[in-house]
C-alpha cells in the first residue's frame, strides 16, 4: 500500500503517478503568483469539455443521489433502473473520464458557498454537488459509493468505470478538507479501495492543505471561469499522498464539551482495538477520545485565539465576511487573549506550557518514548505535518544540511512518515516568525508524539487540530494523555499544481 502503484491505481484513469507537492521557499509570494495559483489565469476549459470529463451518466447520478438521500444504496439502484427504462443514461452520454463529486462548505469563504453551489449545479448537474450542511461525506461513501459498488458487481460497466476513476473536490477551509479525507479512510477499513484522490476549492482562512498541493491560497476574485478550470484540475491532475495522523486523548473523568468535527468519542468496542494500535491499555473509567489530522496540531495560545474566533463566527455570522474580516478578527483576539501581554493579574510563569505538559517522542525505527524539555517561554506548542502553516508561512523553515544534521533532523516532507515539533513564545516572537524574519523554536522531529498534561493552576488548555479547537479539561491531581501514531495508510490528494 505504500508504493507508487497504489498511488497510479486510486488515479483511476492513470493520469498521474504520486509525486510531492511543490512548496515555494517563501511565503512571500507576489500577487501574480497567488493569482496564477487560483485559477484565475491559464488555457480557458470548454464547458462541454469539462462535462464530458467530469459528468457521469444520468442513470448513475441519479442513482448516487437518490442512495445518499434515502441512505439506502437500493434506492439508488431502483433510480438508476428507472433512468434506464426512461431510455436515458450512459447510451447517450456514455462513459466519464473521470467524475468528479464535490462537496461545498457554504459556511466557508465569506459565505461563497451558496453562489458557488449554482455555478456548480450550471456546470456538471446538481446530482454531482453535495451541501455539506444537508450531506454528511460518511453518507456519500457508506451509501453514494456502494450504490456504484452494487451497480458494478450486477454488470454495469459504467458504475465500475465510475467507482474506479472517481474523485473528489472539496469547496471549504482545511477543517472541512480533515472532515472529508476521515470519511474516505473507512474505504481502507472495510477493503473498499480504491479511495478517491481530493482536490481542494479554497475557501477558509488559512487554507494550508490547498496550498500545499498547488490549489492555491485564497478563492479567486474571477471565481465564475476558474471554476471550470479547478474542476478541469481534479479531473486530469497527478495523484499524491499525505501522511494521515491518528490523535486519542484519553481523560481520567469528565467529558470535552463543544466537540468539534475533528473529535469523536471511542465506543466501548472500539478501546481494545486503539489500545493495540497504540500498544497501551486504556483505563477502564477513562473518557477516550481520537481524531485524525493531515496538517497540525497546536496546544496553548494560538488554539485559544482559534476557539475565540470559532465562536464569534457562530454567534455572529456577518462579522466572519472573508479571508481578510477574518484575519483582523483573529488579530484582534490575539492581543486581547493575553498572547502579546499578559495580563499582570497572572503570574507570567503560568503562561509555559511548561507547567502542564510533559513531551514525550518516539524517533523514526525506535519503539521506546524519549522525553524532551520544554523550553519555558514556550506558549505555544505546533506539530506540524506541511510544509505550510498560517496561511501559507513556513515557520519550519527552509533549513541548512548542516543545522539538520546538528540537529539530528532530516529534511520534512508531507510522506515522510514523520512530525515538526516546534514552540511560539508569545505574540511579537509568533509575528516576526509568521513573517519570516526568524525561524520558530525547533523543539524535535518525531514518528511518534506523547502529551501529559495536568493543570496545576490551570482547569483547562486549548487544543485545536487542523483549525478546529476545543477546551481540553485538565485535572491536578491526575494527567490527561494526548498521543499522536501514523495511521498505517496514506490519505490521497490531487496535485492541482500543474
Amino acid at each position: 500500500m505504500e508504493g507508487a502503484g497504489e498511488v497510479s491505481a486510486a488515479a483511476g484513469n492513470g493520469n498521474g503517478s504520486a509525486r510531492r507537492p511543490s512548496t515555494a521557499p517563501s511565503a512571500r509570494v507576489s500577487i501574480l503568483e497567488s493569482v496564477r495559483a487560483c485559477g484565475v489565469w491559464g488555457k480557458e476549459v470548454e464547458k462541454a469539455e469539462l462535462r464530458r470529463q467530469v459528468v457521469m451518466p444520468l442513470h448513475l447520478r441519479r442513482a448516487v443521489a437518490a442512495a445518499v438521500a434515502a441512505k439506502d444504496e437500493a434506492a439508488g439502484v431502483a433510480a438508476a433502473a428507472a433512468a434506464e427504462e426512461q431510455g436515458e443514461g450512459e447510451k447517450e452520454e456514455g462513459p466519464t473520464v473521470a467524475p468528479v463529486v464535490v462537496f461545498v462548505n457554504s459556511r466557508s469563504g465569506g459565505r461563497h458557498g451558496p453562489e458557488l453551489k449554482v455555478r456548480l449545479h450550471e456546470l456538471i448537474t446538481e446530482e454531482q454537488v453535495f451541501d455539506l450542511s444537508v450531506v454528511k461525506p460518511s453518507d456519500f461513501v457508506h451509501y453514494g459509493l456502494s450504490c456504484l459498488e452494487r451497480l458494478a458487481d450486477q454488470g454495469d460497466n459504467c458504475a465500475k468505470a465510475a467507482r474506479e476513476n472517481m474523485r473528489i473536490v472539496v469547496a471549504g477551509g482545511d477543517g472541512t478538507v480533515g472532515w472529508m479525507l476521515g470519511c474516505l479512510s473507512d474505504l481502507y477499513k472495510m477493503k473498499r479501495e480504491p479511495v478517491p484522490p481530493t482536490g481542494i476549492i479554497p475557501l477558509g482562512t488559512g487554507n494550508d492543505l490547498a496550498r500545499s498541493f498547488g490549489w492555491g491560497g485564497s478563492f479567486p476574485f474571477g471565481w465564475r471561469s476558474a471554476v471550470k478550470r479547478y474542476l478541469s484540475k481534479a479531473a486530469t491532475g497527478p495523484v499524491c499522498r499525505l501522511d494521515s495522523w491518528q490523535t486519542v486523548i484519553q481523560m481520567p473523568e469528565g467529558e470535552i464539551e463543544e466537540l468539534p468535527y475533528a473529535l469523536k468519542k471511542v465506543d466501548p468496542a472500539d478501546r481494545l482495538e486503539i489500545s493495540q494500535e497504540n500498544g497501551s491499555e486504556l483505563p477502564e473509567k477513562a473518557s477516550c477520545y481520537k481524531g485524525v489530522f493531515y496538517n497540525y496540531l497546536s496546544i496553548g495560545m494560538d488554539a485559544q485565539v482559534a476557539y475565540g474566533f470559532h465562536h464569534l463566527r457562530d454567534e455572529k455570522p456577518y462579522l466572519a465576511q472573508g479571508p481578510v474580516a477574518n484575519k483582523l478578527i483573529y488579530a484582534g483576539y490575539s492581543c486581547t487573549q493575553g498572547w502579546f501581554c499578559t495580563p499582570c493579574t497572572a503570574s507570567p510563569q503560568l503562561r509555559g506550557l511548561k507547567n502542564i505538559l510533559r513531551l514525550y517522542i518516539k524517533k523514526a525505527n525506535c519503539s521506546e518514548w524519549e522525553q524532551v524539555q520544554m523550553p519555558s517561554s514556550v506558549r505555544s506548542l505546533v506539530v506540524l505535518n506541511l510544509y505550510n502553516y498560517g496561511s501559507g508561512r513556513h515557520p519550519w523553515g527552509d533549513l541548512k544540511p548542516e543545522y539538520l544534521e546538528k540537529k539530528g533532523f532530516v529534511e520534512a516532507h508531507s510522506d515522510d512518515g514523520l512530525l515538526e515539533i516546534f514552540g511560539l513564545k508569545e505574540g511579537w516572537h509568533a509575528s516576526f516568525v509568521m513573517a519570516e524574519l526568524i525561524k520558530a523554536k525547533h523543539i524535535a522531529q518525531a514518528a511518534a508524539i506523547k502529551f501529559e498534561m495536568r493543570g496545576g493552576e490551570w482547569n483547562r488548555a486549548y487544543v485545536q487540530m487542523d483549525g478546529e479547537p476545543w477546551k481540553q479539561p485538565l485535572i491536578q491531581e491526575l494527567s490527561t494523555v494526548l498521543e499522536i501514531n501514523k495511521v498505517p495508510y496514506h490519505s490521497l490528494m490531487i496535485n492541482g499544481d500543474q
